[in-house]
């Protein structure tokens, strides 16, 4: 018997806001986040929108100060990880903190500050460096200061698996739970690279979408007009916690994890295999993880990038795994609304599926009009929110490198 993990707090930065019910009922009205870029001039490049976290302000959760010294990406990873405590209802005075971890992960660290570092060694010499580039580019550092100021002694670390990287962390924040390393962990992914050098990367890439004319139109899942993601940024926390810890402090619990499961297809460094084999396998793996049946599922929170391979894969994926299942499943594509959050998606994503667990509610996949043929059969929720009783939700994510993760979530029973 594995020890049951529960979700007490959830805690984001995202293109709609710092709130939880907010961003969540954007998604459920069917709203785009995606606009002009202004965090820098873009005017120059293919690309010109972007899923951008604006007007953010970090309050009293970091210290007035060091907030305007770190990268952004340790602001939102502080400000997340804070709100989930919070919302956990965690007292940090009597709370055993040596039993508390964080896992706060990053695909690709402080972007912002790496730019701004290189661009003063090459005009102004080394000398100008600051003494805080190296502290603010490293992606372990905003868990680390998460840490330093709530004290949590437990497992602290991040990992990076691309686009994947949130799902990572929930695992193995979970794992550390069931092995007894931990009785809390805060746990998901944060990512800041809304700025010239990530987006001329993706830009040369030939990832991104060019609707610049349409921005609220341009990220487009399984639609057969897409053209590519459109880069998103933010951060999405969890607060994962034993049963056991949770009942005993009079815990909220939002919601169970039950579950999850990584591999990797091994094909090539962005595409995944072709007929979604290693997606599927992903997804059994994580069944057998959580001691379920594949036919207890009945929503997916999909990938769905609005890449051309990408899609395609993992409604194969979705097909060869669930079989005649796959028709009583309702699945949907969070990144229509706030685009690609790379090494956060899976975290936003994580929150939307627990939030539809909770609301008895998935929201609309946007700006899916003219589906991919492939596609038929699965209802991928277009044009409005629909009503659902969620049995078991599936939150899959992928990264570059053939990174593959599923974690599964579902309603808390007391029995």
């Amino acid at each position: 018997m594995k020890k049951r993990v529960v979700v007490t707090g959830m805690g984001l930065v995202s293109c709609f806001g710092s709130e939880v019910k907010n961003f969540y009922d954007a998604l459920l009205a069917g709203k785009s986040g995606i606009e002009e870029i202004s965090a820098f001039d873009a005017s120059e490049l293919p690309t010109r929108i972007a899923g951008q976290v604006r007007d953010f302000d970090i309050g009293g959760y970091l210290d007035r100060k060091q907030a305007r010294r770190v990268d952004p990406f340790i602001r939102y990873a502080v400000y997340a990880g804070k709100r989930a405590v919070e919302m956990a209802k965690l007292d940090l005075d009597t709370v055993d903190k040596t039993r508390c971890g964080i896992l706060v992960s990053t695909g690709m660290g402080g972007m912002k500050t790496f730019f701004e570092g290189s661009q003063t060694l090459i005009e102004k010499g080394y000398k100008r460096i600051s003494p805080f580039f190296i502290p603010h580019i490293i992606s372990n550092m905003g868990g680390g200061i998460l840490a330093i100021d709530l004290g949590f002694e437990g497992p602290n670390y991040s990992l990076s698996t691309a686009c994947a990287t949130s799902n990572y962390s929930f695992i193995n924040a979970a794992n550390h739970i069931r092995n007894g390393d931990a009785d809390l962990m805060v746990c998901g992914g944060v990512e800041a690279p809304i700025g010239p050098i990530a987006v001329a990367g993706f830009i040369a890439c030939k990832a991104l979408s060019t609707r610049n004319e349409d921005p609220h139109g341009a990220s487009r899942p399984w639609d057969k007009g897409r053209d590519g993601f459109v880069i998103g940024e933010g951060a999405g926390v969890l607060c994962l916690e034993s049963l056991d810890h949770a009942l005993a402090r009079g815990a909220p619990i939002l919601c169970e994890y039950l579950g999850g499961a990584i591999n990797c297809d091994a094909n090539h460094i962005t595409d995944p295999k072709p007929d979604g084999s290693g997606v599927a396998s992903c997804m059994e793996l994580a069944i057998k993880n959580a001691g379920i049946e594949r036919e207890q599922i009945n929503y997916v929170n999909a990938h769905a990038t609005a890449t051309q391979v990408g899609d395609l894969c993992e409604i194969r994926a979705v097909k060869s795994f669930f079989g005649d299942h796959a028709k009583n499943i309702k699945m949907n594509g969070t990144k229509s609304m706030i685009g690609h959050c790379l090494g956060a998606a899976a975290g936003l994503e994580a929150i939307a599926t627990i939030s539809a667990i909770q609301t008895g509610k998935v929201h609309p996949t946007l700006n899916l009009e003219n589906p991919e043929e492939e596609t038929a059969g699965i209802d991928l929720c277009q044009g409005e929110a629909q009503d659902l009783q969620v049995n078991v939700a599936a939150s899959n994510s992928f990264g570059f490198g053939g990174h593959n993760s599923t974690v599964l979530f579902g309603p808390y029973a007391n029995s």
